[in-house]
């Protein structure tokens, strides 16, 4: 399969953040990369809290813009797929270093289509789906790891979900589920966590309605995109 599995860790969690570690890899094989850049601003103390990288460790490190690893990436991306794990962030990311990223498969999105789980972060359906892959979390290539696994995984359920059998077919299904969003079934978090959508919409609606105006007031990439989706089906907007 023409695709290329790209994990990302960042100076922070806003939209402008920068990139300070990239990792990509290809099919099957070990071939790809894993760097540290420095990035022109400063790393949150946050994001060190999850990837332990500090700015000691990237003090002497090239910057990624103008770096031969960009051009590599840039070509790359215009010959193959790129399959991330949340891709939006990682495009965004991608975006603020002047890569461009055409076609994407999110698998993400497409496990929260064919996956019935408490969650689908990536280290969460690591251990939820028992995938097999010794990898440290929360490092570009580490992740990457297990976001191979669950790539094969889905592979497989869309193979016998929709009786596909050739790569192109898949690739397709794939972005076609990662463009569409989830009707979510019941709340994940707050003072409904457990409830289900149906019934909140005609108990309490108004709170329906205050979720919907606070979530669309963000910046469209910090959405919850099937959140949105799910309260305009219930309010009928």
């Amino acid at each position: 399969m023409n695709v290329i599995f790209l994990d990302t860790e960042t100076t922070g969690l806003a939209a402008d953040s920068k990139l300070v570690q990239l990792g990509y890899k290809f099919p099957n094989t070990e071939d790809g990369i894993n760097l540290l850049f420095k990035p022109p601003v400063e790393i949150s103390y946050g994001s060190m809290a999850v990837h332990h990288i500090t700015a000691e460790m990237v003090a002497d490190k090239e910057s990624f813009v103008g770096s031969e690893t960009k051009k590599d990436l840039e070509k790359v991306l215009e010959e193959n797929i790129l399959v991330a794990h949340n891709a939006p962030y990682d495009i965004n990311i991608l975006k603020n270093e002047s890569v461009t990223v055409n076609k994407f498969i999110d698998t993400l999105s497409v496990a929260r289509h064919l996956v019935d789980s408490p969650e689908h972060k990536l280290q969460y359906l690591r251990y939820f789906l028992k995938l097999n892959v010794k990898a440290d979390a929360h490092d570009a290539w580490g992740d990457i790891l297990v976001l191979e696994k669950l790539f094969d995984y889905l592979v497989d359920l869309i193979k016998n979900k929709f009786s596909l059998n050739e790569d192109v077919q898949i690739l397709d299904k794939m972005i076609e589920l990662t463009t569409m969003p989830v009707l979510l079934s019941e709340f994940s978090f707050g003072k409904y966590r457990g409830s289900a959508f149906a019934a909140i919409a005609e108990s309490d609606s108004g709170y329906l309605n205050w979720l919907y105006n606070s979530e669309t007031q963000k910046k469209e990439i910090d959405q919850n995109r099937d959140l949105v989706y799910t309260l305009k089906n219930y309010l009928k907007i």
